[in-house]
């Protein structure tokens, strides 16, 4: 349970010996929730920063009209949360469920301060963090007002390789702005050999 989120920390430069891991094990907390179950609803305050340790969860925000608008995915070595609500205490104005049974470890704000405190080399790591957090968000708007849905289409199987197989379509379609018809024909579009 643990190393997968060991490896994620050392994936941005920090290496932490077996005390500081004992405090991190101390700080957070093991949950597990069910296929279809909420870890945040909209109008709730975010409590924990939540990172995924097995399982895929979404995400999104759903309109006056009742449709869903998916503002991402998250899956095995992700981080999933609202920083805005988890940092202000303001209620937050998404959802996030499981698409499938997911595990995760979660870690509360005053937790989180004093994990930085005792751990300082954990203060890169969430900098280094947030810094790449903003960055992809930044290009996921740039992609959504500059490129076409084939395009956008192209781009989110490159970028979530693990996703496509464990999401249902028309959630894919909700992720990329476009109706499930829509994806369809971009799909038997990109399947056609070009001659």
């Amino acid at each position: 349970m643990w190393d997968l989120f060991y490896q994620s920390i050392q994936k941005l430069g920090v290496v932490l010996n077996d005390d500081e891991k004992a405090v991190i094990q101390q700080l957070f907390k093991y949950r597990k929730f069910r296929k279809g179950q909420y870890i945040v609803q909209q109008d709730d305050v975010v409590k924990y920063e939540t990172f995924i340790i097995s399982g895929v969860t979404r995400t999104y925000t759903v309109d006056d009209k009742g449709q869903e608008h998916i503002i991402t995915f998250g899956v095995e070595g992700w981080w999933t949360g609202d920083l805005y609500s988890f940092y202000t205490q303001n209620a937050t104005a998404f959802n996030i469920d499981c698409i499938a049974a997911t595990e995760v470890l979660q870690i509360t704000q005053p937790a989180l301060d004093e994990l930085c405190l005792e751990v300082p080399k954990m203060n890169i790591y969430y900098r280094n963090l947030y810094r790449n957090s903003v960055i992809a968000f930044s290009k996921r708007m740039q992609s959504t007002l500059e490129k076409s849905a084939p395009q956008r289409y192209e781009e989110f199987r490159q970028n979530y390789p693990l996703i496509e197989q464990r999401v249902a379509n028309h959630q894919i379609a909700s992720f990329l702005g476009i109706t499930p018809q829509s994806l369809s024909r971009i799909r038997r579009l990109v399947a056609k050999p070009k001659s």
